[in-house]
């Protein structure tokens, strides 16, 4: 019977496996929205509110407001803080590319593209 080989380390340019010895927290699945608290309470409630109240986006004024962001605390911020997460008032409309960018440049955020830019910064 074969043995099974260990998957690769999601990180370019790493020849470890999983899980990794370097990047190891870094390189767990971030689970599913509804595992994350995105369920449909948070849509029926939080998204739907907060995009009524701002149908355009309130970073760039131009295009139609199409995400709902936690602001100025995370969704996580806020229930460790017990505060309501799917309550419109903390939340803002943005459009896709305003939320990619404002998402990318949080750094309580998960994810490997604010890190990476971090550490490349930290390097020159």
């Amino acid at each position: 019977m074969p043995s099974r080989l260990k998957p690769p380390c999601s990180k370019p340019g790493c020849d470890q496996t999983k899980p990794c010895p370097i990047h190891g927290r870094d390189n767990r699945p971030r689970g599913s929205a509804r595992q994350r608290g995105y369920g449909q309470r948070h849509e029926d409630r939080f998204r739907r509110g907060v995009l009524d109240r701002d149908p355009v986006c309130v970073v760039c004024r131009r295009a139609p407001a199409t995400e709902a962001d936690h602001w100025p605390k995370s969704r996580q911020q806020l229930e460790r803080e017990g505060l309501d997460a799917d309550d419109p008032q903390h939340g803002r409309g943005l459009c896709k590319p305003c939320h990619s960018t404002e998402t990318a440049a949080t750094p309580e955020q998960r994810g490997g593209w604010h890190a990476e830019q971090q550490a490349t910064r930290r390097a020159r």
